[in-house]
């Protein structure tokens, strides 16, 4: 099948980033009522009206194609005016959901050619670094690149988005060894960019690192993890969810 109609709960949504083909895009991606995955491909988030604009947990209908430049078994292109939020994935609702989904190896969901999976991992360890001022501007330059254009089809100017200075990592353990990712989540970069406002850069470092690094794995959690069509091998922590559920599951 090449295109139709489907519904997902969004999982995934990471950090907005700028390419050359289709301008700013979010990486998003859900879980159909079937338990299948699917990438929503390209997303212009900002763009979106703000009735379709979806959150984590959001169940949403949408048009959809077979996109022809990526062949990743999950992706889906999308009809941006066809999004529609319908419901949302219930907070009693997502431990018998998502349970059959948990996997502990990705290097068994690589070989089964899937680039999407929900990781249940051990020994979770958080940390945090300085971005590069060079990375951070030539960020800095290419959302305000896309800002400065002129785009008559675009009735909805975008302020530039502020990189963030500082990246995110957890090491954790699979099956198939000790890891590290980097973190793409929008809602980690969002949450370091509102308590800094609030409190400053130290405090703000410093109760993420409470949050993230203490609280979560504490009180269970599980990763959406992801990989590109031009990195295949490479698995990238594209959502974190913290779920009370997950503390003390069971794979048996």
């Amino acid at each position: 099948m090449r295109e139709g109609r489907a519904e997902a709960y969004i999982l995934i949504k990471a950090a907005p980033q700028v390419g050359q083909r289709h301008g700013e895009t979010v990486c998003c991606a859900g879980v159909t009522p079937e338990r299948e995955w699917v990438r929503l491909y390209p997303v212009a988030f900002r763009h979106l009206e703000e009735a379709q604009q979806f959150g984590r947990w959001d169940r949403v209908q949408f048009k959809w194609r077979k996109p022809d430049d990526d062949s990743l078994v999950e992706s889906r292109g999308v009809d941006h005016q066809s999004f529609k939020v319908i419901g949302e994935l219930k907070k009693s609702e997502r431990e018998n959901f998502l349970t059959p989904m948990l996997v502990t190896s990705l290097d068994a969901e690589r070989a089964a050619g899937r680039s999407l999976a929900l990781l249940k991992a051990d020994h979770l360890r958080f940390s945090y670094g300085a971005t590069s001022k060079d990375k951070i501007e030539a960020q800095r330059e290419k959302f305000q690149q896309l800002h400065n254009q002129q785009d008559l089809f675009n009735t909805k100017p975008l302020i530039p988005i502020e990189p963030c200075p500082y990246t995110f990592k957890y090491a954790y353990k699979t099956d198939d060894g000790e890891r590290e990712g980097t973190c793409q989540d929008w809602e980690i970069e969002a949450t370091f960019f509102k308590w800094r406002r609030r409190y400053g850069e130290e405090r703000a470092l410093k109760d993420m690192q409470k949050r993230f690094g203490e609280e979560y794995p504490e009180r269970g959690m599980v990763l959406a993890m992801g990989t590109h069509s031009r990195w295949p091998d490479t698995w990238l922590i594209n959502g974190i969810m913290r779920l009370d559920e997950f503390a003390q599951m069971s794979l048996l």
